[in-house]
């Protein structure tokens, strides 16, 4: 008689079944432009069933009780109709992605990518890809938002080039450009600044004479880098990908996508010499910037990573020019640029495949402005917060609450300054007066805003993420990628909060000039 032994693989598959069950329900969602649809009609009969209700808690943009706006009202819904154009043209990450692509475009169109992950493929160790994606990653946070239409499609072609699933690739760079976007390496990142600014007005609520440094945050992050990459790494690994395998059979069109050879000698050369130029640029870039009168710095801090810099609005711009130079040099020296019609060519194929985020775009711009135009967001978050300061808890368990409200707002307000801006008015004097200190209270923020971006459709790049996965999966849809990024928002809720009480257990400075406690020791 024979004992029976669970397989040790019992807790993935219970694991596996849950996330297939959650793609099943999600991709029997009607196609995501026409949810975007029905989540906006949901939103127009919400805003008039609650428009009617008083609502005891204070919006802290008017320092007046918050008032739901009926959407169905005659001049809110001719101030809709009025405003659609705008909302569409001014969604924050249509100019990104359009002038990005077309500068990647020519490089893509012409064969430098190709080349120069040819020549990575050469000299990477498949098994040490994911760490390398997420590392990259991370550093992509400088940039901005370009992480998004830079290193998430990148990641796809390198592992579907190295015989592994190019979904896990796009998985594992999700995570670390927009799951981890509150980790960073060795400097504060343009987010830095912006939330610091939000926190310490959030603090003088309470303290007239409180400040709080720009990188108030930096050690932190910086530590929570190691984590994340970590994480990311064995996700990918060990369940994300594994169970791409038997999920998603790769069925897009790939022509685009040559076999990955051993360049040949004509095709290195020129590749050398477009990454010179781009070396170049680079070079000509920061010792333009350096100096302490150039043009690229704030016009009234003189920070380059400033939000009101012009280098951090060009950006995109740069992406473009730092793009389409090596992809012209290297299209002329390997002969794949004969003519100035091959490089329009090669813009035009790069916008031919952005015709489905285009429609995404314009529902998706169309909802979240009426969402905020409601205050239905707002309701929501101050209602959350108003709940957990009532519990009283304990300071640790504070701050776990934080935490998971946080990622809850972040499936209904995508931006990171207009939640912060919403809570820290209540998060920070309250914890303020349990002698907690500003900086920690941010940084409980950040994790909970970082964790969940990466399972919301109403995340302005989510829709991109989507087209990303349907070059390589054709049926991809809102359910497969929020399946395929569940287990890092998990993971990150986690692991990441234990990381946060432990780190603050054990002393280790915030960053320059932070303090966990208030008052800080030297008032």
């Amino acid at each position: 008689m024979t004992t029976a032994v669970p397989a040790p693989d019992a807790p993935r598959g219970a694991l596996m079944r849950f996330l297939d069950g959650v793609e099943k329900v999600g991709n029997k969602l009607p196609d995501p432009a026409l949810l975007f649809i029905l989540l906006m009609l949901v939103v127009f009969g919400l805003s008039w069933v609650l428009s009617g209700v008083t609502w005891d808690v204070v919006d802290p943009r008017t320092k007046a009780p918050l008032v739901i706006n009926n959407l169905l009202g005659g001049d809110a819904l001719v101030g809709f109709l009025s405003n659609m154009v705008n909302a569409f043209v001014n969604f924050p990450p249509l100019g990104v992605v359009l002038v990005s692509m077309l500068g990647l475009g020519i490089a893509e169109h012409t064969g430098f990518i190709n080349a120069v992950l040819r020549a990575l493929m050469a000299i990477t160790v498949k098994q040490l890809m994911t760490p390398m994606v997420a590392f990259v990653a991370i550093l992509s946070h400088y940039a901005v938002d370009a992480g998004y239409v830079l290193v998430i499609p990148l990641a796809g072609v390198i592992f579907h080039a190295a015989g592994r699933h190019p979904l896990a690739g796009i998985a594992a760079a999700f995570a670390a450009v927009s799951g981890a976007y509150s980790a960073t390496f060795f400097l504060p990142t343009s987010l830095d600044p912006m939330l610091a600014n939000i926190t310490m007005a959030g603090a003088q609520i309470l303290d007239p004479t409180h400040q709080v440094g720009s990188a108030n945050n930096l050690y932190f992050t910086f530590a929570s880098a190691g984590l994340v990459i970590a994480i990311v790494w064995a996700l990918t690994d060990l369940i994300i990908e594994p169970r791409l395998k038997r999920t998603a059979s790769i069925d897009g069109d790939l022509s685009a996508i040559e076999a990955f050879q051993p360049l040949a000698p004509q095709e290195r050369s020129a590749m050398w010499a477009a990454l010179g130029s781009m070396l170049f640029g680079l070079v000509a870039l920061a010792l333009t910037a350096l100096p302490e009168t150039s043009s690229w710095r704030s016009p009234t801090t003189g920070a380059l990573e400033s939000t009101d810099a012009p280098l951090m609005k060009s950006i995109v711009p740069l992406i473009f020019v730092l793009f389409l130079l090596p992809g012209v040099i290297y299209g002329i020296m390997a002969g794949t640029v004969k003519t100035h019609r091959d490089i329009i060519a090669g813009m035009s194929k790069a916008m031919n495949g952005m015709g489905y985020y285009l429609v995404l775009v314009f529902f998706c711009a169309q909802f979240i402005a009426a969402f905020g135009q409601s205050n239905l967001g707002v309701l929501l978050a101050l209602e959350g917060a108003e709940v957990l300061k009532a519990a009283a808890l304990p300071a640790g368990v504070t701050m776990v609450g934080i935490i998971l409200l946080t990622a809850s707002v972040n499936l209904v307000i995508g931006s990171a300054s207009a939640k912060w801006t919403l809570l820290a008015p209540i998060f920070v004097p309250m914890l303020m007066q349990l002698g907690i200190s500003p900086d920690l209270t941010q940084a409980a923020y950040r994790v909970g805003d970082s964790s969940s971006n990466i399972i919301t459709p109403l995340m302005p790049y989510f829709p991109l993420v989507v087209v990303f996965c349907q070059r390589y999966v054709k049926n991809t849809g809102i359910g497969t990628v929020v399946a395929m990024m569940l287990p890092f928002t998990i993971t990150y809720l986690v692991l990441w909060s234990g990381f946060l009480l432990l780190y603050w257990s054990l002393g280790i400075p915030l960053g320059p000039g932070a303090s966990y406690v208030y008052p800080t020791p030297a008032g």
